[in-house]
């Protein structure tokens, strides 16, 4: 990105829970998160304030075992649940832990899917996950190595609204009949994502109404 305070960073110091505040930790010493999926559900977080463009960073390590079903992820978006919404995915699919999905939406639409070879399992460690995102171009990059790059093309839409950062983790084996992450097994639940040293931009939030 050539602007300069589009790459500045911070450590994110306060989160929003959309659900199930019991399943997510949060430790604001260490900018760390624990999201839990197990009896109860999975969880949602997310930024308390919205930001348009800049640089987003998470040292995140999947959870163990069988995960077949579920969905662990970190992204951006102008508001969860909002059909009209612009976002920007990273998605871990649990019937596969060597892939990670990247993907983006322009006022609700997608279908922009990509299927990234990791060349590690994504629970055996923590592993760096950025994604730049600027007017004119979308980054995402897995430990400093940029695995995706998405520019705006003459008269097509990209992502402008101001978003939100989040993650959850949650059971997505009702998609497509269970062919996108697969069928939910469960058997080595509780399933534990951890996310440290989250980042976001420095210069580019927004005061929003974060209830909204």
């Amino acid at each position: 990105m050539a602007d300069p305070a589009l790459r500045q960073t911070r450590p994110i110091k306060e989160i929003a829970i959309d659900y199930t505040p019991e399943a997510c930790n949060h430790c604001t010493d260490s900018t760390s998160i624990t999201l839990t999926y197990d009896h109860r559900g999975g969880a949602r977080w997310r930024s308390t304030t919205r930001f348009l463009y800049g640089t987003f960073s998470s040292l995140i390590q999947c959870p163990k075992g069988n995960t077949s079903g579920l969905n662990f992820n970190i992204y951006l978006s102008s508001l969860e649940g909002d059909k009209s919404q612009d976002e920007i995915d990273f998605e871990f699919l649990g019937k596969d832990k060597t892939i990670v999905q990247t993907n983006y939406y322009t006022t609700g639409t997608g279908n922009r899917e990509q299927i990234h070879d990791l060349g590690f399992d994504c629970s055996d460690g923590f592993h760096e996950y950025v994604i730049k995102w600027g007017p004119e171009l979308i980054e995402w990059l897995i430990d400093e190595k940029v695995v995706r790059r998405a520019e705006r093309k003459d008269r097509e839409r990209f992502p402008d609204k101001a978003m939100f950062l989040y993650s959850s983790i949650w059971d997505a084996s009702y998609i497509a009949d269970g062919s996108w992450t697969g069928k939910y097994v469960g058997c080595d639940a509780p399933y534990v994502c951890l996310y440290k040293d989250i980042h976001v931009p420095a210069v580019t939030a927004l005061d929003c109404s974060c209830d909204s």
